[in-house]
C-alpha cells in the first residue's frame, strides 16, 4: 500500500478530525417474505451527502450487462454517479441506505435491449416455439408465448442489412439501470422504500450495412420520445414484479456520448411515479453538462472558466520546462459550475521535483480559481498519481496529498 505524505500541518489535523468512524456497525435484518437475513450498515456516513450501504454488498442481479452495453467509460460511470446523485432529492441520504438494484435481472435487462420483432417476425418465431414446445410434449400458451418473443424495447427493422432501414430504426436503448432505496423500520429491519431507473440512450448510432460502417446523429427530441415510451413500457413490466407493486420509482433519462469522447454525456430528464401508479406523468428537464477545457466548446460557452484554465496552464508552463499541459473537466449545473477536475500531467525524476511543484501549485489555486465550487488537481507521472490537491467549496485552503 502506498504511504502518504501531507503537505501542511493544517490538512492533516482536518482529515484526522473528519474521518468517519468505519468501525461503528449496526445490525439490520432485511424484510423479505421467504426468509430474514442478517446484514451490516456502517453507523456513520462519509458525509451528510453520501449513502450508508448494506454489508455484505450485494451485486446487482443485472451486473455487468452495462460494461458490454455502453462503450464510452466515463458514460459508464456517470449513468451510475449521475443516478445516485439525483436519487438524493427524492430519496434522502440521511434516512436512506443504498443497495445496487436487486429486481431487474440479467436475462430481463437483455431482453429489453434487444430489438422488437415485426409482425412477421413475431408470428415466425411463435409458430416455432409452438411447433418446439407440440414435439416435446409440452403445454401450449400461445399468448404467453407471444409476450415472451416480442421483449425487446428497440425499433423493429426488417432487414438489419438495408441502410436505410437501419437510419429509420436506429438501438436507441443502450441500457437500463436500477439502483434500491432502503429505510429502517422497526426492530433494526430494513425494506425497500423507492427505486430508480437509469434509461441510457444513444446520441449518435454506429450500425453497419451493406458492407459499410455509419455513425447517425439522433436528435435529442426523438430520443426523448423514445425514452418516454420506454420507461412506460419499464414501469408496466416492474409492476407485474412480485414486491414492486406499490414501490415509488424515480426514472431519468441519460444522453450518452460518442464512443471517442473525453468527457461523459448527462442526464437529461427525470420523473417520479408514486406507489402504486401505473403510468408515468409529467417529465423535469435536466441542465446539466460536463466541459472538457481548453476545446472550442469550452471558449465559447464558458469563456471566462476557459481563460482561467488556460493562464493557469501558463503560469506552470513559465516555471516547468517538462510541462505539456492541462486537461480539465467542469461540470455544471444550469450552467453554473459544480466541480472542476485537473488533470496535469508531468514527468519527474526526483521526489523533490514531485513536492517543490505541488507547493507551486498549490499556491496557484489559492491565488486563482474561486471557492464556489469543488475543485480537484491531479498531478501524474507516467499514468501514476503523483500528487492530489483537493478542495470542497467553500473552503478556506485545499487539502493536500503527495504519493510515496
Amino acid at each position: 500500500m502506498k504511504k502518504v505524505s501531507i503537505l501542511l500541518m493544517g490538512a492533516l489535523l482536518f482529515i484526522t478530525s473528519c474521518a468517519p468512524n468505519i468501525g461503528n456497525e449496526d445490525e439490520i435484518s432485511q424484510d423479505d417474505e421467504s426468509e430474514q437475513e442478517t446484514s451490516i450498515v456502517p453507523s456513520n456516513q462519509l458525509s451528510d451527502e453520501s449513502y450508508r450501504m448494506i454489508l455484505p454488498y450485494e451485486p446487482s442481479a443485472a451486473r455487468g450487462v452495462i460494461v458490454g452495453q455502453i462503450a464510452n467509460r466515463v458514460d459508464i460511470d456517470e449513468v451510475e454517479e449521475g443516478l445516485m446523485r439525483h436519487s438524493k432529492e427524492v430519496y434522502d441520504p440521511k434516512d436512506h441506505y443504498f443497495q445496487e438494484g436487486q429486481y431487474l435481472t440479467e436475462e430481463m435487462v437483455y431482453d429489453w435491449l434487444g430489438r422488437a420483432l415485426t409482425e412477421e417476425q413475431l408470428e415466425t418465431a411463435v409458430q416455432e416455439e409452438i411447433e418446439r414446445l407440440e414435439d416435446a410434449g409440452m403445454t401450449v400458451d400461445e399468448e404467453e408465448i407471444r409476450g415472451n418473443l416480442q421483449q425487446g424495447m428497440n425499433p423493429p427493422i426488417e432487414d438489419d442489412e438495408n441502410k436505410e432501414m437501419q437510419e429509420e430504426n436506429p438501438r436507441y436503448l443502450s441500457h437500463i439501470l436500477e439502483q434500491n432505496y432502503l429505510v429502517q423500520g422497526e426492530e433494526d429491519s430494513v425494506h425497500l422504500a423507492g427505486i430508480s431507473i437509469g434509461i441510457a440512450l444513444k446520441s449518435v448510432y454506429q450500425f453497419v450495412a451493406e458492407g459499410a460502417e455509419y455513425n447517425e446523429d439522433i436528435p435529442v427530441d426523438e430520443m426523448m420520445e423514445q425514452g418516454e415510451e420506454m420507461a412506460q413500457s419499464i414501469l408496466e413490466e416492474m409492476r407485474e414484479i412480485e414486491g414492486l407493486e406499490d414501490i415509488p420509482i424515480m426514472f431519468a433519462i441519460y444522453r450518452e456520448e460518442e464512443e471517442s469522447s473525453p468527457v461523459p454525456g448527462n442526464f437529461v430528464a427525470k420523473t417520479n411515479v408514486s406507489g402504486g401508479d401505473t403510468t408515468v406523468g409529467n417529465w423535469d428537464s435536466i441542465d446539466e453538462e460536463t466541459v472538457l477545457f481548453p476545446s472550442e466548446e469550452g471558449q465559447e460557452n464558458y469563456f471566462d472558466d476557459h481563460e482561467i484554465i488556460t493562464s493557469f496552464g501558463n503560469e506552470i508552463a513559465e516555471f516547468f520546462p517538462n510541462y505539456t499541459g492541462v486537461i480539465g473537466e467542469g461540470f455544471y449545473i444550469n450552467e453554473e459550475l459544480q466541480k472542476l477536475t485537473i488533470e496535469i500531467p508531468l514527468e519527474f525524476n526526483a521526489k523533490a521535483e514531485v513536492i517543490g511543484f505541488t507547493q507551486f501549485t498549490y499556491g496557484l489555486v489559492q491565488d486563482m480559481f474561486a471557492d464556489y465550487f469543488d475543485l480537484e488537481v491531479n498531478i501524474t507521472s507516467n499514468n501514476q498519481m503523483e500528487s492530489l490537491i483537493y478542495r470542497e467549496a467553500g473552503a478556506e485552503s485545499p487539502t493536500v496529498h503527495i504519493y510515496d
